[in-house]
């Protein structure tokens, strides 16, 4: 695959229509480009008068085993009416490649952006949540990788080396509370857990509100991993909101499933490790035109200095007590 394809810079409007309606699905409208990223994602009125959504995905980052795998996975949710986007099937499938993308198209879902506090909403979010993980634990993703601190932590602290440009009187600062910030989180990330297939990145721009209801969209960073990691993006604001948010998250969630108690004590080791993988994926994807033209503050001395600042308040924040549901504790 060259590199213009990594970057999506072959990935034009002639190629996109071509690719769609080689699955008798014909654009009447244009191709609207959605917010995302790490792929391509489009949505269109077609001349069925359905409107939908394709996603190409970036070449070089899932396998085609591991794609179908998430499509495998949003299906049988959707097959127990836990409301997760799943896509199209075409003579049975699901994935489909054209001029060496892999693409794949679902039903547009419509909705407003869930409102984190709700509480209303986040109770009914909870409830399908754990609904999620009850399916979830029926069985283990086969190709689809497990959530952990060599990936999202050791490996993106060596893509960050390698690659990250910032003013060399940063780069001690940087590297030294990076460093701190691992060697905290190692042992509880590293401890045995148990773990079931998860959504992976549910954070509340992946969840869409309808009068029916939250709807789950966007599974590709499905992955292995402890349940909490579907649920602490959901917490923010003071120590005292989050244990409510938490309180009325998990009244809906322990409906249909159980969180493990001593899973509350990895809420900010996650956080810790999301932000230090979120700095390793704006870095490794900064050859991508889209990625410059999104994030222009990325790479400037002041994102670099905040970006210490921001790990030191972490590191302090796993100075704290996890939060906890019961009396007396973790207040």
């Amino acid at each position: 695959m060259s590199h213009a394809q990594f970057d999506f810079q072959s990935l034009g409007p002639d190629l996109l229509l071509d690719a769609i309606e080689t699955l008798g699905i014909y654009p009447e409208s244009g191709l609207l480009a959605l917010n995302s990223y790490e792929n391509r994602v489009y949505q269109f009125r077609a001349d069925d008068g359905h409107r939908y959504v394709t996603k190409f995905y970036r070449p070089q980052r899932w396998s085609e085993a591991q794609i179908k795998e998430e499509h495998q996975f949003a299906q049988e949710l959707a097959d127990e009416e836990v409301p997760v986007a799943a896509p199209l099937q075409f003579d049975g499938e699901t994935l489909f490649s054209h001029q060496g993308y892999q693409f794949a198209l679902w039903r547009s879902v419509g909705g407003r952006q869930f409102e984190v506090d709700n509480l209303d909403q986040l109770e009914q979010v909870g409830r399908f949540l754990g609904r999620l993980h009850q399916q979830g634990q029926k069985q283990a993703f086969q190709h689809r990788p497990t959530l952990s601190i060599q990936e999202f932590g050791y490996e993106a602290k060596t893509i960050l080396q390698q690659q990250a440009q910032m003013g060399s009187y940063l780069e001690t600062a940087f590297y030294t509370v990076l460093e701190q910030l691992l060697q905290r989180i190692a042992a509880p990330l590293n401890h045995s857990q148990s773990i079931l297939r998860l959504h992976g990145d549910m954070h509340p721009g992946n969840i869409l509100y309808m009068d029916d209801g939250p709807s789950f969209v966007d599974l590709d960073d499905a992955r292995m991993g402890p349940a909490v990691q579907d649920l602490w993006m959901m917490l923010n604001g003071d120590r005292q909101q989050r244990l409510l948010q938490l309180d009325i998250l998990l009244e809906g969630y322990e409906t249909f499933a159980s969180l493990p108690t001593s899973q509350l004590a990895l809420i900010e080791p996650l956080r810790a490790l999301r932000m230090i993988n979120y700095l390793a994926w704006l870095t490794k994807r900064w050859q991508d035109p889209a990625f410059p033209r999104n994030f222009p503050w990325y790479g400037t001395d002041k994102f670099w200095e905040e970006q210490v600042l921001a790990m030191k308040e972490q590191l302090a924040a796993l100075d704290e007590a996890p939060l906890s549901l019961a009396p007396g504790q973790g207040y």
